[in-house]
């Protein structure tokens, strides 16, 4: 393994970038990956959890305005600007250092008229959010667990809030934390609707998938026929939507 960068900022946990057989990684300091990427091909989504997360865009095929809260190095970001020319994203990012290293390393298009990348909270960023935004991806890990600013009742009832009717939010949560059941009681708490869940088979990801009322009913084989649709996308997106709603 060689290691490129690493560097320390006071009050967040230490930033290391490394890279083995093609595959570059940046993780926090004695934790897990944050984001993987295959330097030959930097816009594919490598692990399986950041393309379930992409079923956002099947399940609203119309969405504009797309909020992300965690960039790691950056990949859902990098994606979303390549494939959805019709949307535009703000993507949130606490730590100074995860931004500069997801630019430096890992090809982040600088902020245009489709990128907005902030350096900021993004717990307190989404208080201020009122309807919004069509589509809302959470992702907010420190080196050991989900944030806990980003996983309290008051959290979820802001994004739902910062949702347009019919809007969906994706919470990446991890099942061996042991309180993926309490997340989900208060995300559908907060929605006032059941959620979806889509295990991942890197990690223990569990993906939720919660829509703001009122919307029309989904109909899983429209989105599944959507999916097909999405040849270019690099992995079998129709294979994960039906896995949705299996």
């Amino acid at each position: 393994m060689r290691r490129l960068t690493e560097k320390q900022t006071r009050a967040y946990d230490p930033v290391e970038v490394s890279e083995q057989r093609g595959l570059r990684t940046l993780h926090f300091a004695g934790g897990v990956a944050q984001s993987v990427m295959r330097v030959r091909d930097p816009i594919a989504l490598e692990l399986e959890y950041t393309r379930a997360a992409m079923l956002c865009a099947v399940l609203h095929p119309a969405a504009r305005d797309i909020a992300l809260i965690g960039l790691g190095g950056g990949s859902l970001a990098k994606f979303i600007h390549h494939h959805l020319p019709n949307a535009h994203l703000t993507a949130l990012e606490i730590n100074p250092e995860v931004v500069a290293a997801a630019r430096s390393y890992f090809f982040l298009p600088p902020n245009d008229a489709r990128l907005t990348t902030i350096t900021g909270d993004g717990a307190a960023w989404m208080a201020t959010q009122h309807a919004q935004h069509d589509v809302l991806l959470l992702d907010g890990y420190d080196r050991k667990r989900i944030v806990a600013a980003l996983s309290s009742a008051e959290f979820y009832r802001h994004c739902h809030a910062a949702l347009r009717p019919g809007g969906w939010a994706v919470f990446n949560l991890w099942a061996e934390e042991g309180r993926f059941h309490l997340y989900r009681e208060a995300i559908e708490t907060a929605f006032g609707s059941p959620a979806k869940v889509l295990p991942t088979e890197q990690k223990g990801n569990l993906l939720v998938f919660a829509q703001r009322q009122p919307a029309p009913p989904t109909d899983p084989a429209e989105v599944i026929a959507r999916a097909r649709d999405l040849t270019t996308w690099g992995f079998d997106v129709t294979a994960l939507a039906a896995r949705l709603f299996a």
